[in-house]
């Protein structure tokens, strides 16, 4: 066996099926880890992979000592400390686009659901009432729907909504290529919220996204307009979009994800927004398909083999990327370390000292940290215990 993982969450078993089948061992967990438990066994593994519960805190990372790389089976890495993983040499892997789709066509399904109050409808189907009526129910053809946020999920959600008939204008702090008819919002924010009929949030959780819909941006949406967040819960301040529901100005919402959610199914949940009129209110489950679910499972499985075996760090949130092709015969040693002048002069010398010859490297930066990857064609041992004594060595190892 190579080592070990812990995947935690509720992984897809395929994913343990694809380490096992590189030589990893696996301990596959259905539920998340509080941080103390966390801290309690982390120090046995080589790689973590959780999901959006599981809390990868600095002191998490301090009691990881033998741990090379993190993945978040989901497309958020926000439950990592990133910046601690820097700086220890860990890189995170995450899942950009394996669920997209899941989420875009949730989206698409709560926009005729809000348009159609079927919400309320099947409530009280269920409750034994009968409540035939078109009052205030609209067909989406022809309607605006804005998009805050245009990335993976935002591009899929405009291009089904215009297969419905909708209006699509965007909103994204990074300019991003239309896809179809959508319309970029010359106005920004504001414009969005302003002319459309459904608003739809596709953010990451960042200081800049935190509390962004607010009181003051309800207000700029038309009456009897409508909101969704499947992104990240802390964009939308939860008791203002509750009063703009209750007081009439908004018609309805559509909402995935909260300030606090619940750590398990048995635990209870609470929210300002419970038992208000036309609002679909769902568990956090945007991704949650089969079909989401395993193709993340081999997505970012794959991409924590190729970093353990291979040292490639393609997809990394937090680490310069990097890629070497295997060369039949190396032996490959993996570097990390502070981004001085002349660490690459001293790591060449210590090879050439034991008579080793560099077949191939690659060697990216960033601000803080250098990462080099280095083929060798003898005494790989050597090099690296001798790497490893540099005081700009964070961490080195021989590959294979």
């Amino acid at each position: 066996m190579n080592g070990r993982i812990l995947l935690l969450e509720g992984v897809d078993p395929g994913a343990k099926a694809n380490f096992e089948a590189a030589g990893w061992e696996v301990d596959l967990r259905a539920g998340a880890l509080g941080e103390a438990d966390l801290v309690a066994v982390i120090g046995g593994f080589d790689a973590v992979g959780i999901r959006s519960k599981t809390q990868i805190t600095p002191r998490v990372l301090e009691a990881a000592r033998n741990l090379r790389a993190v993945g978040t089976f989901c497309i958020g890495t926000n439950q990592v400390a990133l910046d601690d993983a820097h700086r220890l040499g860990i890189p995170v892997f995450n899942a950009p686009f394996s669920n997209t789709r899941s989420v875009a066509e949730l989206v698409m399904a709560e926009v005729v659901f809000l348009a159609r109050k079927l919400g309320d409808r099947s409530r009280e189907m269920h409750e034994g009432v009968w409540k035939k009526t078109a009052k205030d129910c609209h067909e989406v053809r022809g309607k605006t729907l804005g998009i805050i946020g245009y990335g993976h999920i935002g591009r899929q959600v405009g291009v089904l909504a215009e297969a419905f008939g909708m209006n699509v204008i965007f909103h994204d702090i990074i300019s991003q290529l239309p896809m179809g008819n959508n319309t970029p919002a010359g106005g920004g924010l504001d414009e969005v919220l302003s002319r459309s009929d459904f608003v739809t949030l596709h953010v990451p959780a960042t200081a800049q996204t935190e509390d962004m819909i607010g009181a003051a941006e309800l207000a700029k949406m038309p009456p009897r307009s409508h909101l969704l967040n499947l992104s990240r819960g802390n964009v939308v301040v939860i008791e203002a979009l509750a009063a703009a529901l209750a007081s009439g100005h908004l018609a309805g919402a559509a909402i995935d994800v909260y300030p606090e959610e619940p750590r398990t199914n048995d635990e209870p949940f609470s929210s300002p927004l419970q038992g208000l009129e036309n609002v679909i209110l769902s568990p956090h489950i945007g991704g949650s398909t089969e079909e989401a679910q395993v193709a993340i499972g081999q997505e970012v499985s794959t991409k924590l083999i190729h970093f353990l075996q291979r040292g490639l760090t393609a997809g990394a949130v937090n680490f310069p990327e990097a890629d070497l092709a295997v060369r039949p015969g190396a032996a490959r040693v993996q570097h990390v370390h502070r981004n001085v002048p002349g660490v690459l002069g001293d790591v060449h010398r210590i090879a050439a000292s034991h008579g080793a010859n560099v077949l191939g490297q690659v060697l990216v930066t960033d601000a803080e940290m250098g990462y080099l990857l280095m083929d060798v064609d003898s005494h790989a041992d050597e090099v690296v215990a001798d790497v490893g004594k540099l005081p700009t060595t964070l961490r080195v190892r021989r590959l294979y």
